[in-house]
Protein backbone atom coordinates (compact mmCIF):
# COMPACT_ATOMS: atom_id res chain seq x y z
CA UNK A 1 0.00 0.00 0.00
CA UNK A 2 1.01 3.36 -0.53
CA UNK A 3 3.58 4.91 2.22
CA UNK A 4 1.12 8.33 2.26
CA UNK A 5 -1.88 5.77 3.60
CA UNK A 6 0.27 4.29 6.27
CA UNK A 7 1.07 7.79 7.82
CA UNK A 8 -2.96 7.84 7.72
CA UNK A 9 -3.77 10.70 5.14
CA UNK A 10 -6.81 9.21 4.20
CA UNK A 11 -9.96 10.28 5.86
CA UNK A 12 -12.08 7.54 7.57
CA UNK A 13 -15.50 8.89 8.01
CA UNK A 14 -17.68 9.63 5.09
CA UNK A 15 -21.20 11.12 4.32
CA UNK A 16 -23.65 8.36 3.86
CA UNK A 17 -27.09 7.38 4.44
CA UNK A 18 -28.85 4.27 6.10
CA UNK A 19 -32.06 3.22 5.62
CA UNK A 20 -34.36 -0.06 6.68
CA UNK A 21 -33.41 -3.39 8.63
CA UNK A 22 -32.24 -6.93 8.18
CA UNK A 23 -29.52 -7.75 5.38
CA UNK A 24 -26.68 -5.32 4.96
CA UNK A 25 -26.66 -4.03 1.27
CA UNK A 26 -24.09 -1.54 0.58
CA UNK A 27 -24.31 0.81 -2.77
CA UNK A 28 -21.47 2.17 -4.68
CA UNK A 29 -21.43 4.78 -6.92
CA UNK A 30 -19.15 5.38 -10.19
CA UNK A 31 -16.70 8.81 -10.93
CA UNK A 32 -18.29 12.00 -10.51
CA UNK A 33 -21.46 10.90 -9.12
CA UNK A 34 -23.11 10.76 -5.74
CA UNK A 35 -24.89 8.32 -2.82
CA UNK A 36 -27.81 10.06 -5.04
CA UNK A 37 -27.37 7.47 -7.90
CA UNK A 38 -29.50 5.18 -5.91
CA UNK A 39 -32.36 7.06 -5.13
CA UNK A 40 -34.69 5.09 -6.79
CA UNK A 41 -33.19 1.66 -5.03
CA UNK A 42 -32.62 2.73 -2.01
CA UNK A 43 -35.96 3.25 -0.55
CA UNK A 44 -36.99 0.04 -2.52
CA UNK A 45 -34.55 -2.30 0.03
CA UNK A 46 -35.43 -1.06 2.80
CA UNK A 47 -39.35 -1.44 1.81
CA UNK A 48 -37.66 -4.54 1.03
CA UNK A 49 -36.52 -5.72 4.33
CA UNK A 50 -33.07 -4.53 4.17
CA UNK A 51 -30.52 -2.72 5.53
CA UNK A 52 -29.54 -0.13 2.68
CA UNK A 53 -26.59 2.07 2.77
CA UNK A 54 -25.53 4.47 0.48
CA UNK A 55 -22.42 6.37 1.21
CA UNK A 56 -20.37 9.29 -1.00
CA UNK A 57 -16.81 8.29 -2.04
CA UNK A 58 -13.72 10.05 -1.29
CA UNK A 59 -13.77 12.74 -3.14
CA UNK A 60 -17.57 13.01 -4.21
CA UNK A 61 -20.63 14.64 -2.29
CA UNK A 62 -20.36 15.40 0.90
CA UNK A 63 -17.48 12.99 1.50
CA UNK A 64 -13.78 14.59 2.34
CA UNK A 65 -12.22 15.85 -0.30
CA UNK A 66 -8.36 15.74 -0.46
CA UNK A 67 -5.80 18.88 -1.27
CA UNK A 68 -4.75 16.63 -4.05
CA UNK A 69 -4.48 17.44 -7.77
CA UNK A 70 -4.20 13.42 -8.71
CA UNK A 71 -6.42 10.90 -7.13
CA UNK A 72 -5.10 7.60 -6.73
CA UNK A 73 -7.55 4.80 -6.68
CA UNK A 74 -5.80 3.24 -3.69
CA UNK A 75 -6.64 5.88 -2.12
CA UNK A 76 -10.39 5.48 -2.85
CA UNK A 77 -10.55 1.89 -1.97
CA UNK A 78 -8.82 2.50 1.65
CA UNK A 79 -11.31 5.47 2.17
CA UNK A 80 -14.13 2.73 1.49
CA UNK A 81 -12.54 -0.02 3.59
CA UNK A 82 -11.98 2.21 6.87
CA UNK A 83 -15.61 3.44 6.48
CA UNK A 84 -16.88 -0.35 6.12
CA UNK A 85 -14.82 -1.02 9.84
CA UNK A 86 -16.78 2.03 10.82
CA UNK A 87 -20.22 0.84 10.24
CA UNK A 88 -19.54 -1.93 12.14
CA UNK A 89 -21.80 -4.78 10.51
CA UNK A 90 -22.20 -8.04 12.14
CA UNK A 91 -22.63 -10.04 8.90
CA UNK A 92 -21.55 -10.11 5.44
CA UNK A 93 -23.03 -7.43 3.25
CA UNK A 94 -23.46 -7.73 -0.55
CA UNK A 95 -22.07 -5.19 -2.27
CA UNK A 96 -23.54 -3.52 -5.03
CA UNK A 97 -21.49 -0.58 -7.27
CA UNK A 98 -21.73 1.27 -10.75
CA UNK A 99 -18.57 1.48 -13.28
CA UNK A 100 -15.92 2.60 -10.90
CA UNK A 101 -18.33 1.49 -7.76
CA UNK A 102 -18.04 -1.53 -9.85
CA UNK A 103 -14.42 -1.55 -9.22
CA UNK A 104 -14.38 -0.97 -5.67
CA UNK A 105 -16.88 -3.51 -4.88
CA UNK A 106 -14.32 -5.88 -6.73
CA UNK A 107 -11.73 -5.42 -5.10
CA UNK A 108 -13.35 -5.41 -1.42
CA UNK A 109 -14.76 -8.71 -2.07
CA UNK A 110 -11.24 -10.06 -3.77
CA UNK A 111 -9.46 -9.06 -0.03
CA UNK A 112 -12.22 -9.29 2.13
CA UNK A 113 -13.95 -12.37 0.84
CA UNK A 114 -15.34 -13.61 4.12
CA UNK A 115 -17.78 -10.20 4.33
CA UNK A 116 -18.94 -10.48 1.15
CA UNK A 117 -22.15 -12.54 0.70
CA UNK A 118 -22.92 -10.89 -2.73
CA UNK A 119 -22.54 -8.30 -5.55
CA UNK A 120 -24.05 -7.00 -8.26
CA UNK A 121 -22.08 -5.29 -10.81
CA UNK A 122 -23.76 -2.74 -13.09
CA UNK A 123 -21.41 -1.72 -15.55
CA UNK A 124 -18.54 -2.18 -13.68
CA UNK A 125 -15.75 -0.37 -14.52
CA UNK A 126 -12.25 -2.97 -13.78
CA UNK A 127 -10.02 -2.31 -16.29
CA UNK A 128 -8.54 0.60 -18.50
CA UNK A 129 -9.20 -1.70 -21.85
CA UNK A 130 -12.64 -0.86 -21.65
CA UNK A 131 -12.07 2.83 -22.08
CA UNK A 132 -12.60 4.42 -25.74
CA UNK A 133 -9.31 4.64 -26.84
CA UNK A 134 -9.71 9.04 -27.24
CA UNK A 135 -11.20 8.53 -23.30
CA UNK A 136 -7.91 6.79 -22.03
CA UNK A 137 -5.76 8.92 -24.39
CA UNK A 138 -7.53 12.22 -22.28
CA UNK A 139 -7.54 10.59 -18.77
CA UNK A 140 -3.80 9.81 -19.30
CA UNK A 141 -3.11 13.47 -19.72
CA UNK A 142 -3.94 15.14 -15.91
CA UNK A 143 -3.47 18.78 -17.16
CA UNK A 144 -5.98 17.69 -20.55
CA UNK A 145 -8.96 15.19 -18.35
CA UNK A 146 -9.18 18.54 -15.54
CA UNK A 147 -9.29 21.52 -19.00
CA UNK A 148 -12.19 19.19 -20.19
CA UNK A 149 -13.64 17.55 -17.50
CA UNK A 150 -12.86 19.55 -14.48
CA UNK A 151 -13.36 22.92 -16.01
CA UNK A 152 -16.58 22.45 -18.56
CA UNK A 153 -18.39 25.30 -17.68
CA UNK A 154 -22.31 24.17 -16.23
CA UNK A 155 -24.05 25.38 -18.86
CA UNK A 156 -21.85 22.97 -21.70
CA UNK A 157 -21.99 19.95 -19.12
CA UNK A 158 -25.90 20.28 -18.76
CA UNK A 159 -25.99 20.41 -22.60
CA UNK A 160 -23.50 17.02 -23.01
CA UNK A 161 -26.20 15.19 -20.70
CA UNK A 162 -29.13 16.18 -22.05
CA UNK A 163 -27.56 15.23 -25.64
CA UNK A 164 -26.43 11.82 -24.93
CA UNK A 165 -29.85 11.13 -23.04
CA UNK A 166 -31.80 12.01 -26.25
CA UNK A 167 -29.25 10.23 -28.18
CA UNK A 168 -29.54 7.27 -25.91
CA UNK A 169 -33.37 7.65 -25.84
CA UNK A 170 -35.29 4.48 -24.03
CA UNK A 171 -36.46 1.68 -24.43
CA UNK A 172 -39.90 2.23 -23.86
CA UNK A 173 -40.22 5.17 -26.58
CA UNK A 174 -39.44 8.03 -24.00
CA UNK A 175 -37.72 10.87 -25.48
CA UNK A 176 -34.77 10.96 -22.82
CA UNK A 177 -32.57 8.19 -21.37
CA UNK A 178 -32.33 9.96 -18.08
CA UNK A 179 -35.65 11.91 -16.48
CA UNK A 180 -34.95 15.32 -15.69
CA UNK A 181 -34.31 14.97 -12.19
CA UNK A 182 -31.61 13.09 -12.62
CA UNK A 183 -30.30 15.20 -14.95
CA UNK A 184 -30.16 18.16 -12.29
CA UNK A 185 -28.47 15.48 -9.98
CA UNK A 186 -26.50 14.84 -12.37
CA UNK A 187 -25.20 18.24 -12.62
CA UNK A 188 -24.69 18.89 -9.19
CA UNK A 189 -22.80 16.34 -8.47
CA UNK A 190 -20.26 17.29 -11.55
CA UNK A 191 -20.40 20.31 -9.25
CA UNK A 192 -18.78 18.94 -6.50
CA UNK A 193 -16.33 16.37 -7.22
CA UNK A 194 -12.56 17.25 -6.85
CA UNK A 195 -11.20 17.92 -10.04
CA UNK A 196 -8.34 15.29 -9.39
CA UNK A 197 -10.85 12.45 -9.38
CA UNK A 198 -10.78 12.77 -13.15
CA UNK A 199 -7.04 10.81 -12.30
CA UNK A 200 -8.61 8.02 -11.30
CA UNK A 201 -9.08 6.12 -14.50
CA UNK A 202 -5.64 6.30 -15.70
CA UNK A 203 -4.26 4.73 -12.81
CA UNK A 204 -6.85 2.48 -11.89
CA UNK A 205 -5.59 -1.52 -11.09
CA UNK A 206 -6.12 -3.60 -13.84
CA UNK A 207 -8.09 -6.63 -12.23
CA UNK A 208 -8.44 -8.59 -15.61
CA UNK A 209 -5.62 -11.33 -13.75
CA UNK A 210 -7.69 -11.45 -10.84
CA UNK A 211 -11.47 -11.68 -11.46
CA UNK A 212 -10.51 -15.81 -11.02
CA UNK A 213 -9.73 -14.96 -7.35
CA UNK A 214 -13.22 -13.66 -6.54
CA UNK A 215 -15.35 -16.48 -5.55
CA UNK A 216 -18.43 -14.40 -4.68
CA UNK A 217 -21.84 -14.96 -6.32
CA UNK A 218 -22.47 -12.03 -8.64
CA UNK A 219 -24.77 -10.41 -11.01
CA UNK A 220 -24.01 -8.33 -13.90
CA UNK A 221 -26.46 -6.01 -15.05
CA UNK A 222 -25.25 -3.95 -18.43
CA UNK A 223 -26.41 -1.66 -20.77
CA UNK A 224 -26.08 -2.49 -24.59
CA UNK A 225 -25.37 1.07 -25.46
CA UNK A 226 -23.08 2.09 -23.10
CA UNK A 227 -20.72 4.31 -24.48
CA UNK A 228 -18.44 5.20 -21.56
CA UNK A 229 -17.39 1.06 -21.23
CA UNK A 230 -17.25 -1.32 -24.06
CA UNK A 231 -20.18 -3.31 -23.98
CA UNK A 232 -18.68 -6.59 -24.83
CA UNK A 233 -16.33 -6.44 -21.92
CA UNK A 234 -19.02 -6.92 -19.58
CA UNK A 235 -20.44 -10.69 -21.35
CA UNK A 236 -16.46 -11.54 -20.66
CA UNK A 237 -16.22 -10.25 -16.99
CA UNK A 238 -19.39 -12.63 -16.66
CA UNK A 239 -17.54 -15.36 -17.86
CA UNK A 240 -14.36 -14.89 -16.07
CA UNK A 241 -16.04 -14.86 -12.72
CA UNK A 242 -16.39 -18.10 -10.97
CA UNK A 243 -19.81 -17.47 -9.68
CA UNK A 244 -21.31 -14.59 -12.26
CA UNK A 245 -24.67 -14.32 -13.99
CA UNK A 246 -25.47 -11.55 -16.29
CA UNK A 247 -28.69 -9.53 -17.34
CA UNK A 248 -28.45 -6.98 -20.32
CA UNK A 249 -30.50 -4.37 -20.90
CA UNK A 250 -31.29 -1.84 -23.79
CA UNK A 251 -29.43 0.77 -22.02
CA UNK A 252 -26.65 2.98 -21.68
CA UNK A 253 -23.78 3.51 -18.98
CA UNK A 254 -26.67 4.21 -16.50
CA UNK A 255 -29.25 1.19 -16.45
CA UNK A 256 -29.82 1.59 -12.58
CA UNK A 257 -31.05 5.08 -13.25
CA UNK A 258 -33.23 4.67 -16.79
CA UNK A 259 -34.31 1.70 -16.06
CA UNK A 260 -35.06 1.63 -12.50
CA UNK A 261 -38.01 -0.41 -12.29
CA UNK A 262 -36.88 -3.14 -14.62
CA UNK A 263 -33.33 -3.14 -12.57
CA UNK A 264 -34.74 -3.07 -8.93
CA UNK A 265 -36.61 -6.35 -10.02
CA UNK A 266 -33.74 -7.54 -11.26
CA UNK A 267 -31.82 -6.84 -7.74
CA UNK A 268 -34.40 -8.27 -5.57
CA UNK A 269 -34.69 -11.35 -7.30
CA UNK A 270 -30.72 -11.50 -7.18
CA UNK A 271 -31.28 -10.92 -3.36
CA UNK A 272 -33.69 -13.57 -2.92
CA UNK A 273 -31.82 -15.98 -4.68
CA UNK A 274 -28.32 -15.64 -2.67
CA UNK A 275 -28.04 -18.62 -0.04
Amino acid sequence: MNDILERNFIPTTANYVQQGSGAPVILIHGIAASLHDWDDLFPVLARNGYAAYALDLLGHGDSPKLDARLYQMDWVFEHFFHWMKSIRLTEPAILIGHSLGGHVALEYARRVSAWTRGLILVNPFYSPSQLPFLVRKTYSRPRLSELLLGKVSEKWFRFLVDVSSAAIGHSIGALRALPERIREQTILDYKRVAPGVYHIPSAITDLTEHLHEVNTPTLVVWGDQDKTLAPASFPRLVNTLPKARGEMLRAGHVPHQSHAEQFNELVLKFLEELP
